[in-house]
This record gives structure tokens, sequence and C-alpha cells, in this order.
């Protein structure tokens, strides 16, 4: 196979509306899945043809996410399970591009607008699509993680529903930084929950990628929150974009569930739970109307308690485990509800991109690493070596371009729970 030329990634060799043969990709294949540093690879790889409704982007930033270092281990199951009719996975589920070349019947899009992409795919063809949600279509995948083609390549394949207008106030790498976190904590709050001014709001990991999203939204809103931390740092940086107080998860460790805790354990837990709680109620000026969720084991059983009666948990994944083991006599005498949420529809992150276009949800930003960088940044994300969300400079050709209006643009900062 014909080497990349990895000092060349930044032009592509035609104008828009014309694809080259092929192109850079960083590639995951079968044979190769373990660590990130191996698993990936630069390959040259045939530049994919739009087909109906479809669009070739030219990515000049794309964002990390966890998902691909799910993809380079191939746990918990194989992506090429996803798509079998590729032998190849061009990961990433965030992207920053322009319109490059458009499929038969696309009307909205033409060559050189500039675009963010969002991560949900599913089938025209699928009624839910059409009345449900495309979220409950059966053909739903995750662009870049359940399909190949993702943003970590010079081109990208997408549904033509997928692009959003691109911020003007951003520039190309904080563009590409928000768009999966910020889009599922937009359904989970605005849509799922119906989140109002005045509700109380409790919100795991606050000073993470998913976390720093949810603290913007309560404040925007008008609701009060508070966020769980592990260090004084992080809750300085949830005061600067607004939470009503923070607290220390260090100083309640012993509310997390392990699993598996002797009836003695689960007593004791169960106490630093109940404090926790409390805790919780005095900077709130009362129990949580709601609970943002993304962690899973460790704090289910906290959040179930510590919600007040009628309220609401949405959650969105399980990352101290998916094996959920709590007192549901909480949840059905005191009729609380628990709310499962997967990233967002097209509108919903149409509507939330508006608030970034804005001014008024600023994405959070750690680090910007070049083309070559993909491996080393999910091996980073692997050995939870990184501080904050990382972006990668793909057609464009140094950080702070692409910005064409006045804007806050994104906060810098290491973010993490």
């Amino acid at each position: 196979m014909a080497q990349v030329d990895l000092t060349n990634v930044t032009d592509v060799g035609v104008e828009p509306g014309t694809l080259p043969d092929t192109m850079a990709a960083w590639v995951i294949r079968q044979e190769r899945e373990g660590e990130p540093i191996d698993a990936f690879q630069m390959e040259e790889i045939e530049v994919p043809q739009p087909g109906a409704f479809e669009v070739i982007v030219r990515v000049m930033a794309a964002g990390v996410n966890f998902n691909n270092v799910w993809a380079a281990l191939g746990v918990p199951v194989s992506v090429f399970r996803s798509h079998p009719e590729e032998d190849h996975h061009i990961g990433g589920s965030d992207a920053s591009g322009i319109v490059w070349k458009t499929g038969e019947g696309v009307t909205k899009w033409k060559p050189g607008d500039e675009v963010v992409i969002h991560c949900n795919q599913a089938s025209y063809e699928d009624i839910e699509v059409h009345g449900l949600d495309p979220l409950a279509a059966p053909s739903q995948k995750i662009w870049g993680y359940e399909t190949s083609w993702g943003s970590f390549a010079q081109f990208t394949k997408v549904q033509a529903q997928q692009l959003i207008p691109k911020p003007a106030n951003l520039t190309w790498e904080e563009a590409a930084s928000y768009g999966l976190t910020y889009f599922t904590a937009y359904r989970m709050l605005i849509d799922q929950c119906r989140i109002q001014s005045g509700d109380r709001v409790l919100i795991w990991g606050a000073a993470g990628g998913l976390g720093v999203f949810a603290t913007q939204l309560c404040k925007l809103t008008g609701a009060q929150a508070v966020g769980v931390v592990s260090s004084p740092e992080k809750g300085a940086l949830l005061e600067q974009i607004g939470i009503t107080g923070w607290i220390d998860r260090g100083e309640y460790a012993g509310m997390m569930r392990r699993g598996g805790e002797s009836a003695d354990e689960e007593k004791a837990r169960f106490k630093e739970s109940r404090r926790f709680s409390k805790a919780v109620a005095e900077i709130l000026g009362g129990p949580p109307d709601i609970v943002f969720e993304h962690v899973g084991q460790a704090t289910f059983p906290t959040s179930v308690l510590t919600v007040k009666p009628f309220g609401k948990v949405v959650i969105c994944g399980a990352t101290s485990g998916y094996s959920l083991d709590f007192d549901v006599r909480y949840l059905w005498m005191r009729q609380k509800q628990i709310i499962g949420s997967h990233f967002a529809n097209a509108y919903e992150a149409n509507r939330a991109n508006e608030l970034i276009d804005q001014g008024l949800i600023r994405p959070v930003l750690w680090r910007t690493m070049g083309f070559e960088g993909v491996a080393e940044a999910h091996q980073l994300m692997r050995e939870n070596k990184h501080l904050g969300k990382i972006s990668i400079l793909v057609g464009a050709e140094a950080e702070g371009q692409g910005k064409t209006a006045e804007g806050p643009g994104a906060i810098r900062a290491e973010v993490g729970a």
C-alpha cells in the first residue's frame, strides 16, 4: 500500500466538487485490535463517493471520544460486527469541515459550505425517522463508531441530515470539540427532562465532557445545579461557567458502590449516601428534581436515593459499570422516574448548536494535536492521561483558523470528573 505523506495532509489537491482518488486516514483493522497506539495505523484509502442523500465532507478538524478507544480495543464488542460490509474502520464521531461533494437528492447543502457533523445515522426508509424519533429506528447507528468513514481522515462520508452550520465564532478545532457530548447533554435535560427555571439539578462528573455542558444548560435555563467533582480546581472551573455549588467526591468516597458489598458494608455505604444527599439539599435549597447520570454502578444507588419524590434520574451511560444494584423501594414508594437517553436527533442537535452560535453555550477544549497524533490521543484517553477534550487538526494547517465572526469561542481548561 502506498505511503501517505503526513506532511501534506492539509493539501487535498482538488477544488470543492471534485474528489481525489485516495486519502490519508487513520484505520483500525480487525486483525490488529488492541492498544490504540498499535490498532490505529495511517493508510492510504480510496475516497468514498456519496450515495443518495449523502455528502462527502473535507474534514478540517476532528474530535476525540472514548468510543474509538473501544473501537481500537475491540471491546465490549468489535466494531466490525456493526459494519461487516467494510474490512476497515475509520473512527471519529466529531468533526468540523467543508462540504466537498453532494449526492443525488441533496438540495440544502452545496460544495464550500462550512459545517459541523452530528453523529446520529438512521435509514431514510425507517418509519420511526418520519414521526417518532430517529433514535428509535432499527437502523440507528453512531457514525464513526458503529459505522466506518469517521472523521480521522481527509474526507468523510455522512448523511446530509448530519450536517449543521458551523458557528462562525469558533475555530475549526473548537467546532470539532463539542458535538457528541453537548448534544447528548442537551437531549437529556431539555427534551427528556424538560428542565425549567427553578429546577434543582445534581450533576455527576460536572467538570467532565458531559458535565460542563449540563452545567451551562442549567445556568442558561435558570435551574440551580450542584456538581460533583474530583478536585477544588474542577470546582473553580464550574464556578466560572455558572454552577450554584459543588461537592468534592473525595469527601464522600464511602457512598460509591463497588458491587458485592456485605450487609454491614452496604449499611455503611447507605449512611454515606444519606450524608451526601443532605449536603446536596443544603446547597440547592431542597432535594434535586433531576439527577444527571452517566457514571452508573458507583453512583446510581445514591442518585435514586437523592432525587426528590416524583423526580427524574436521566442516564446516558455507565462509566463505572452497567450492572446496577439499588434499593428499588426508594423508586416506587416515592414515585421517582428513571429515564434512558442516547445522543440526540438532528432537530435537537441543530437547536443546541444555535446556542453555541449565539455564544450562550461554550465548548471546553483542553488540547489540540496534529493529524499525526490520532493514535497517541486515543492512547492518552485509554490510560486516563488526558485532561479534557482533545481536537485533531486535519485539513486546518494550524490552530486558530476558521473563525470568521466575533464571539467568545471555547473555554481552554483541564476538565474531568
